[in-house]
């Protein structure tokens, strides 16, 4: 009797398991179902496939627990709230503000990021002070963390009039501002900072309020496994600076904005360079890399003027040394298309000597350093950096200490002694900044047509040169 007792009592306990938690779910399926937006902060489709911050947290939180990532873009905040509320998706990783009325729908990640909203008006306007100034339409996103904000300063200003657009994106509000057809609206510290850079007229007129801390969305529903391993996996790259790295890939060079050389090199995009477009371009096709690179680092080089010239002497669009050119087999320094073939190649060069064992896309701006202080020095820095406990295979460490050899106690422990350490980092800035807005302006789709119809035209004149 006490044996069939047993028996039916480690039956029964057998049929009552616990289900397997969202963790296990998630890990058993093999795929990580996120939702976020389609905007430049978080998400889109770059020169090599997907970016953004969202996404690269997102996708390295999949690698993490080793599942492929499926990436969902619903249209609006409300949609994206109201799928994570009927467990859709595991979780949003949208930008998302921590907010009292967002925690009372869904759980919220720890924070890894921080911005500030501000009241965004265009130059040439008057500026207002505060919201009493407002004088014209201001809209902003329905659903955002700017809506719930408007809505509770208007206790404090009760004349406050805004209107919420569903459907649209930061982004989009931004840019009719910018083309007057919204005198204001509000947008998130890093969203304007980011597009100011194709936008140049776009102010900041005052904060709204106290920084906002930006984390992940999960299902209130759900049981908090997987929140759990997110928080895990977030507190892991903040202490390694990983996370640091990752927000100085996409925001770190969106610091410094000069108005007046962003509005000149708008209009040099127009007037200059279809000139010397299909020469970047098939120079970039030699030597694997992409063009709109190549192009921001002739515009850093000479405003892509084939006639320019320092005071050191190095001349041409690309800006070469007499020695570099010799080398490369330039035989006229101010022909744009040797100068710009030359440039290319040498950069090539100059990148296949950083060792490869650093990530992209580090490698590529310490390239780009080396490109303009030296290789050798660059090498320095990094041998500097791991001295004083940083990361020498990190661009965002080593250039916090290529300022260094500059000044004597530094660079007299170095191998190859001083250099302006200033400088690579400016230009560094400078041409990831170009290479941002050549690369809105400019998908890459377009490139293939553009230089098959440049070739095409050159091949007809060269038939009709013939025929005369």
């Amino acid at each position: 009797m006490r044996t069939l007792f047993t028996i039916g009592l480690a039956l029964l306990l057998g049929t009552c398991s616990l289900p397997p938690s969202l963790l296990e779910q998630v890990q058993t399926r093999g795929e990580l179902h996120v939702l976020t937006r389609n905007s430049p902060t978080t998400y889109y489709i770059g020169a090599e496939g997907p970016t953004g911050l969202e996404y690269d947290l997102a996708q390295r939180f999949a690698d993490h627990l080793g599942v492929e990532l499926r990436i969902e873009t619903p249209e609006g905040l409300a949609a994206l709230f109201d799928a994570l509320e009927d467990d859709q998706a595991h979780l949003a990783a949208a930008g998302l503000s921590r907010t009292s009325d967002r925690e009372s729908r869904v759980r919220f990640s720890r924070p890894y990021h921080e911005v500030t909203q501000q009241l965004v008006y265009r130059f040439g306007e008057e500026e207002p002070r505060d919201l009493s100034d407002l004088d014209g339409r201001l809209a902003v996103v329905a659903g955002s963390s700017h809506e719930a904000t408007l809505k509770h300063l208007s206790e404090d200003y009760p004349g406050l009039d805004w209107e919420s657009v569903e459907g649209v994106e930061s982004e989009d509000l931004l840019i009719q501002v910018a083309e007057r057809e919204l005198r204001y609206t509000v947008a998130d510290s890093v969203d304007l900072k980011i597009n100011r850079r194709y936008h140049p007229e776009l102010r900041s007129a005052f904060d709204l309020a106290e920084p906002d801390a930006i984390a992940w969305a999960f299902p209130p529903n759900q049981d908090r496994s997987l929140l759990n391993a997110a928080n895990a996996f977030l507190e892991r790259l903040e202490q390694r600076g990983t996370l640091a790295q990752v927000r100085d890939r996409h925001f770190g060079h969106t610091e410094r904005f000069d108005y007046v050389g962003t509005r000149i090199f708008m209009r040099h995009i127009n007037n200059r360079l279809p000139s010397y477009r299909h020469l970047f371009e098939e120079a970039a096709q030699r030597n694997e890399l992409d063009w709109r690179l190549l192009a921001a680092i002739g515009y850093q080089e000479s405003h892509w003027n084939p006639q320019a010239i320092s005071p050191t002497g190095v001349r041409g669009i690309m800006m070469l040394t007499q020695r570099t050119a010799s080398d490369l087999g330039v035989e006229n320094r101010i022909d744009p298309e040797q100068s710009i073939m030359g440039g290319a190649r040498y950069f090539r060069q100059v990148r296949e000597r950083i060792p490869e064992h650093i990530q992209e896309p580090d490698r590529t701006w310490m390239a780009l350093a080396a490109y303009n202080v030296g290789f050798y020095h660059v090498m320095d820095a990094r041998i500097l950096t791991e001295r004083k406990g940083g990361n020498p295979d990190r661009w965002m460490d080593v250039r916090e200490h290529l300022p260094l050899l500059s000044q004597r106690q530094y660079y007299t422990q170095t191998r190859y002694g001083y250099a302006r350490g200033r400088e690579p980092v400016i230009y560094v800035g400078n041409i990831r900044r170009y290479y941002d807005i050549l690369e809105w302006m400019m998908p890459l789709e377009d490139d293939m047509e553009s230089l098959v119809e440049t070739r095409q035209g050159e091949e007809a004149q060269a038939s009709d040169g013939a025929e005369d």
